[in-house]
């Protein structure tokens, strides 16, 4: 679960990049987060990954108080957390199945362990034909499956996917948001941000819309709902 509770971020710089949400996410949820550039959406997933700390106000993930943990407790967290990235960020000399493989080498699981799991979640993502590939023979669309099979590889209770599909053009990306609700369906927790209004006013799914660091609105509806202005 995730909590946010009258949560303020500034940064060093004076920059106020988040004041006094509150907001949460329960287990097995999927919502979309949406506003426009520099409302505060990267700073809520930096709160939610450990990447900053709050400057006051509680932030709760998954049983951790993330203003308090300790440093050598942030790995745990971690592992809780699965993160798809927009860029993919895949090592391009591995293949498919080292890539999603590494994932799991560097939280110490046994070779064994990873040769039950990825296979797995690549036949999950759709991809176990294309295990011995590399990223770059890879279309965009399946590259960005295999980074949502890294992110899936160590069982996290949560995925959040930052704009999953800013790369991709529109049969693809509505691919990787089908995809991502499967994995909801399958009991996994799923945050997206976005800016991609069409897709999540096709998903009636709960939004959360930010700008100048206030939530001003979450629930059900489309993103046009809030207009929002890119």
């Amino acid at each position: 679960m995730i909590q946010f509770t009258d949560v303020f971020k500034t940064y060093e710089n004076g920059i106020k990049a988040i004041r006094g949400v509150s907001m949460e996410l329960e287990d097995g949820e999927f919502a979309f987060l949406v506003g426009p550039s520099g409302s505060g959406k990267s700073t809520i997933i930096k709160l939610i990954t450990g990447e900053v700390a709050p400057s006051d106000g509680t932030v709760i993930v998954n049983g951790y108080n993330m203003g308090t943990i300790r440093p050598r407790k942030m790995p745990y967290v971690r592992r809780t957390i699965g993160v798809v990235f927009q860029d993919f960020r895949l090592i391009e000399k591995k293949t498919v199945y080292e890539n999603v493989a590494f994932a799991m080498r560097v939280v110490g699981a046994t070779n064994k362990e990873i040769r039950q799991r990825v296979p797995y979640v690549l036949d999950l993502v759709g991809l176990d034909t294309k295990a011995k590939m590399k990223p770059m023979e890879l279309s965009g669309g399946e590259q960005q499956r295999v980074a949502i099979a890294r992110a899936l590889v160590n069982n996290p209770r949560m995925i959040v996917a930052d704009e999953p599909t800013g790369n991709l053009d529109p049969a693809r990306s509505l691919e990787i948001m089908m995809l991502l609700e499967k994995i909801n369906e399958l009991g996994t927790t799923v945050l997206v941000v976005t800016h991609e209004k069409e897709f999540v006013n096709n998903f009636s799914k709960r939004v959360i819309a930010i700008d100048n660091g206030h939530i001003i609105s979450d629930g059900l509806g489309g993103y046009y709902d809030y207009e929002l202005e890119q």
